[in-house]
């Protein structure tokens, strides 16, 4: 198995039980157990290390290793440390608060995207939203999940906001999160179709009013996907 494949799946591992709470804010990490307890070379415990540094996970203390950080000091727009958090225990605290973003910030990029886009990116919008008709209403969920990821992602950077932009990352896990949880039903639900087929026009004909009013519509039916949360296991 290559460092790269290694360390991967040491991080993901430490990752999740730091995110989890297993893992306790105050905890030390330190290179020696970290190569114990999972078999790997120092240079492969030594990244490890360096990329949860990178997270704000944890910081480093001379003769002391790794002190594991409070949440609030943690990068929540990590998309990794999205993934690990949709991951735990408090799952549905994390799909809230995504959403609650989500809700805040993308009816705004779509109107600005009724304002920026390029011809390009209106005509790619409308066919992005023709094709999710299309696989929503035959179930085709994974196939679904690719084009809702890249419209949502297309509409942020068509903005010209480049502070929308760098959240796609978020918006792509919190849309994977949702799926790989069982929050997306099996047929997908015609007014949230209609919604992106909306967005999609006004995009299209610049109707920035119309855009950011359809972006909200949609953002009220993920609202609504989350009250199934309180049936889910765990």
């Amino acid at each position: 198995m290559g460092a790269e494949v290694l360390h991967s799946s040491v991080l993901d591992a430490l990752g999740q039980e730091i995110t989890g709470g297993v893992i306790r804010p105050g905890a030390v990490i330190t290179l020696d157990r970290i190569q114990k307890r999972f078999g790997v070379s120092r240079t492969v415990a030594r990244e490890t290390m360096r990329l949860l540094e990178s997270m704000q996970l944890v910081t480093s203390k001379r003769r002391v290793g790794l002190v594991v950080r409070p949440v609030v000091e943690w990068d929540v727009f990590d998309p990794r440390v999205i993934r690990w958090r949709l991951q735990g225990s408090e799952r549905e605290a994390q799909l809230r608060s995504l959403t609650e973003l989500r809700a805040a910030v993308e009816p705004l990029a779509a109107g600005a995207a009724a304002r920026y886009a390029t011809d390009h990116d209106r005509a790619r919008i409308v066919d992005l939203a023709a094709q999710m008709r299309a696989h929503g209403e035959d179930g085709a969920r994974e196939v679904f999940l690719d084009l809702d990821v890249e419209f949502h992602g297309l509409l942020l950077r068509a903005s010209r906001n480049e502070m929308f932009a760098a959240l796609t990352g978020v918006v792509t896990e919190v849309l994977a999160g949702r799926t790989r949880h069982g929050l997306m039903p099996d047929i997908v639900r015609p007014e949230a179709l209609v919604a992106h087929e909306a967005v999609a026009r006004a995009v299209h004909d610049g109707d920035a009013a119309e855009a950011e009013r359809a972006m909200t519509a949609i953002m009220a039916e993920v609202r609504d996907a989350l009250s199934v949360l309180d049936d889910l296991p765990g």
